[in-house]
């Protein structure tokens, strides 16, 4: 890349994220209060839907990238299919975050929004399987791509319960997935990684701990659709064609808590469709470690898959798929440890 258009670029990324100051900062004026409860981390009324200025940002970079950056673009049906898709999710979870929907009715709306993006032609139709090669999905390809997208969706969701630790993923997140998809002969991805880089990292001077504002449902269920979209594109549709297991690497910490936990609150039986504060990162804080510890042990974590994905690269086939092991192995035995300490303090 010229440096000239470098500049340009960083110049762009940096008004982005003018952007997302500004409009979190309005909105922590506008103060749609989140009311502490039991189940809540925070002691005092805050201020939430602070991920409304992530959405903004990605509208105006993603609408900029349509107008004036032609090498950037994919086809205009899947172009169009993720912006729509992706609106119709922000706005669902906004709304949500000043009238509070049940567990059905927002299951059901985003249902909705990923049915639209299936409808736009944005589907997993291959897939690399071990000892079987690339295998054609077919219609299974619809199946899979629904559970990726809302299973992601909602695990980002259920991340964000501590000051900071949603919006500074989604920037290590949005650096590694960028730098990879632009070593690969990206155009598009990466812009759309930088443009959300920058309305995360706009949002999270005033989230991260003591935080004034709240991302709320519009922001982490917003960022987990896109990033869950992006996988996708970047894999099928964009010039990089990077490979799929590598949004999964860099989320494997927040998908492992989130699954560990619906599997251990299952087998208990409890209910998993109702709140509660046994997410591994909660019983951290529970147990002595403050909001800005938690969320640096994570974003370390995310680093080092990061670090994790730009290796897997090198690597071809099956083999890419042994990157994931000692990662899973190290997180059960974390698992294994914090919940043993949190029964041993009588808070599970």
């Amino acid at each position: 890349m010229d440096f000239s258009i470098f500049l340009t670029h960083v110049a762009f990324a940096l008004f982005l994220m003018l952007i997302s100051w500004i409009s979190t900062w309005w909105m922590v004026k506008v103060a749609i209060l989140d009311i502490p409860n039991e189940r809540s981390s925070h002691r005092k009324p805050t201020p939430r839907a602070g991920g409304i200025s992530i959405v903004i940002t990605f509208i105006v970079g993603i609408c900029i990238i349509f107008l004036v950056a032609d090498k950037a673009q994919i086809k205009q049906q899947y172009f169009f299919g993720f912006l729509f898709s992706a609106a119709v999710m922000a706005l669902i979870s906004f709304y949500d975050d000043i009238k509070s929907y049940s567990f059905k009715i927002k299951l059901l709306t985003h249902i909705l929004a990923i049915i639209v993006l299936l409808f736009s032609g944005i589907v997993i139709d291959a897939m690399a399987v071990p000892f079987f090669g690339v295998v054609k999905l077919g219609l299974c390809g619809y199946f899979l791509t629904f559970l990726w997208v809302l299973g992601l969706s909602n695990a980002y969701n259920f991340m964000d319960g501590i000051d900071g630790l949603a919006a500074s993923t989604a920037v290590i997140v949005c650096a590694f997935f960028g730098w990879i998809t632009f070593h690969q002969g990206s155009h598009f991805i990466y812009i759309v990684c930088y443009t959300i880089l920058s309305g995360a990292g706009g949002f999270w001077f005033w989230n991260r701990s003591p935080a004034k504002i709240f991302m709320g449902d519009v922001g982490s269920i917003f960022l987990g659709f896109v990033f869950a979209c992006m996988a996708i594109l970047a894999d099928r549709y964009d010039l990089s064609h990077t490979s799929i297991l590598v949004m999964p690497l860099l989320m494997l910490h927040f998908i492992f808590d989130t699954v560990f936990t619906m599997v251990r609150r299952q087998l208990a039986g409890e209910d998993i469709t109702q709140a509660h504060r046994t997410h591994l990162y909660q019983l951290l804080v529970r147990m002595g470690l403050s909001h800005q510890e938690v969320a640096h042990w994570y974003g370390l974590l995310a680093i080092l898959q990061g670090l994790a994905a730009v290796s897997m690269l090198e690597l071809v086939g099956d083999m890419r798929l042994f990157i994931f092991v000692p990662f899973i192995f190290a997180y059960t035995l974390i698992a294994y440890k914090i919940i043993s300490k949190a029964r041993s303090l009588d808070i599970i």
